[in-house]
């Protein structure tokens, strides 16, 4: 494994995780000036299936991708950023009404997908199956976390593999005028059986 300890405010700082080939897979400690570019023009291609918000900007960035419990990870192919996926606590987005909805609201057992895109010319070979496997396997090696959620557009998540669940469904995301659902993953089940308190 290689990691970059340049941490100024000019380079990130990353880890790789994952390889093969041109393509690689890193952890993310700290997102330096130099890839802001990169990362909002990608960002760029969820506006229209997520809406506007879905957009980064420099306070986005700050936020989730350098913010102490995130877990970030920016996939390269020859150097090049080509995708990004971000789980965040559920905690963290204590301003949206859903998320204080959600039972496991407080209980810091849950990570919410803020975002995960893979540009469309790296779609087909299988980067972002690998982006996704990396993201969930470090998720479950967090010791107090049990659940991973995220918005997708309606009926994705039954494509899904593991044990998933339809929490809520939403009529015109964002004002995009698409149907979503709010889906939990449970990571796993022996673990969160092994850890519940036993009944007497």
């Amino acid at each position: 494994m290689h990691e970059t300890f340049n941490k100024t405010k000019d380079h990130s700082t990353t880890k790789i995780i994952a390889s093969s080939g041109p393509f690689q897979i890193e952890l993310i400690n700290f997102v330096g000036l130099n890839d802001y570019q990169s990362l909002f023009k990608i960002s760029e291609s969820l506006v229209e299936e997520y809406g506007k918000s879905a957009k980064l900007t420099e306070s986005t960035i700050k936020t989730y991708f350098n913010k102490k419990d995130s877990l970030p990870f920016i996939a390269r192919h020859q150097s090049k950023i080509v995708g990004y996926i971000i789980g965040v606590p559920l905690e963290s987005l204590s301003m949206e009404p859903w998320a204080r909805l959600d039972s496991n609201f407080g209980k810091k057992n849950t990570i919410y997908t803020y975002a995960f895109v893979i540009l469309r010319e790296y779609k087909r070979n299988g980067y972002a199956k690998m982006l996704k496997k990396v993201f969930l396997n470090w998720a479950r090696k967090k010791d107090h976390i049990d659940y991973v959620t995220g918005h997708v557009r309606e009926g994705i998540s039954n494509h899904f593999k593991g044990n998933i669940k339809t929490i809520d469904q939403i009529e015109n995301w964002q004002g995009t005028g698409k149907n979503f659902e709010y889906y939990r993953r449970e990571l796993d089940p022996e673990k969160i059986y092994r850890d519940s308190p036993k009944k007497r």
